[in-house]
């Protein structure tokens, strides 16, 4: 997998951190939780090596040939309608790596998995990719961004 080597590295990460030196959070009379944790600069660097690694990236639960969740199974399922080239497709498999499983939430600032990325850039997890299919509106992203099968553009097929 692409992110294992790098991930590996942030597996021990230090035990000071910046919400750690922070004097408020030290106080013995402050009740403030952190919610999140900092995303290491190791671990950004590598999910956004993976970002960019294809036009078409999904973070998900298993594989497109083995999905391990509903809405994994469910996205693949529409990236295959729309008709996304597989040769500008790829997926990681957060379930291989648990920095990547947890640092993919923070990274785009959504909290479940499957997540979507198509040229870069968030577009959402499963209940987002069927709202955009069913509407049309990820057809249009698709084909704007030119990353269909020739010839597949939805709604055109049979048409010479």
């Amino acid at each position: 997998m692409l992110l294992r080597p790098a991930l590996s590295a942030v597996r021990n990460p230090s035990k000071s951190s910046l919400l750690s030196k922070s004097p408020l959070l030290s106080s013995p009379h402050t009740h403030v939780v952190p919610t999140a944790r900092l995303l290491s600069t190791t671990t950004r660097a590598a999910i956004t090596k993976a970002v960019s690694s294809a036009p078409v990236v999904l973070f998900m639960k298993g594989t497109p040939e083995t999905p391990q969740c509903g809405f994994s199974r469910a996205s693949i399922q529409i990236l295959g309608l729309q008709g996304v080239d597989p040769a500008k497709f790829t997926a990681f498999n957060v379930l291989e790596d648990e920095e990547l499983r947890q640092g993919i939430k923070e990274y785009s600032d959504w909290p479940t998995i499957p997540q979507l990325y198509v040229e870069k850039e968030f577009v959402g997890g499963c209940d987002i990719l069927m709202s955009m299919h069913q509407s049309g509106e990820l057809g249009k992203l698709l084909e704007e961004k030119g990353v269909l099968v020739e010839g597949e553009v939805e709604g055109e097929e049979g048409k010479a």
